[in-house]
């Protein structure tokens, strides 16, 4: 099957018993193709994140980024450097319900594995708060893969490790704000043993470091970082 007939992007309502919600969808140049779930940060689905979404189409899989926030504020799409809307997004994080978080996800994952093209594999992978749900959802839900960019706060979520059993690789700037240095060493030693857990380290790097329009954005190491997801995701989805 080509994508001939595939529109390049798209939105699609996830149902589930609890609400719909949205999320943008980016098709690549040939189907079948596995899903990848794109995880936001605070900013919820924006430019940055659609742009995210792209690169994985330009790779060869279908992007699906579900609106997190929509129980607060559907659709909501903010700007990194933007104090107000910085404070927006920080204000409806720290009201965010993390269980019902990982029910959505879970639900947008099924979705992703049957959408038209989809060849059923999925991967999830996520950002600050999306790359603590992407762990979370790896522990807790049967998705086939998954990438988390210095998921905030995963230190205080280390009993879920004993979940891990799909491949999960994690992206930490070693210098990061918001994730010590201390709380990076808990993290290792937690997943150490985990089967195919792969956390990489990146020497001198911020809190979001891989954000394309971000203060802190470093190009080699959001390079290096996206080819190692790009590579693990295809080893593990096909």
């Amino acid at each position: 099957m080509t994508s001939a007939s595939a529109p390049t992007e798209s939105r699609v309502t996830i149902t589930t018993e609890e609400g719909g919600f949205g999320a943008f969808v980016a098709y690549p140049a040939g189907l079948p193709a596995p899903s990848v779930i794109v995880l936001h940060e605070i900013f919820g689905v924006n430019d940055d994140i659609r742009t995210s979404c792209r690169e994985l189409a330009q790779q060869g899989f279908i992007a699906v980024a579900p609106d997190l926030f929509w129980r607060h504020e559907p659709g909501l799409d903010l700007n990194s450097w933007s104090e107000l809307e910085w404070k927006k997004g920080l204000a409806i994080y720290q009201a965010y319900d993390l269980e019902a978080g990982v029910r959505d996800v879970t639900a947008a994952a099924g979705i992703a594995a049957a959408l038209p093209g989809a060849s059923g594999k999925v991967g999830v992978m996520g950002y600050c708060l999306g790359g603590l749900l992407t762990y979370l959802v790896q522990a807790r839900s049967p998705v086939d893969a998954g990438v988390a960019y210095y998921g905030g706060a995963t230190e205080q979520h280390l009993d879920d490790a004993k979940g891990l059993e799909a491949p999960l690789m994690m992206h930490l700037g070693e210098d990061d704000e918001y994730i010590s240095a201390e709380a990076q060493t808990r993290i290792r030693a937690a997943l150490q043993d985990r089967p195919g857990v792969i956390i990489h380290g990146y020497a001198g790097q911020s809190h979001a470091f891989a954000r394309h329009t971000g203060t802190h954005y470093d190009e080699p190491s959001a390079t290096l970082a996206n080819g190692r997801t790009f590579g693990f995701l295809r080893d593990h989805l096909g």
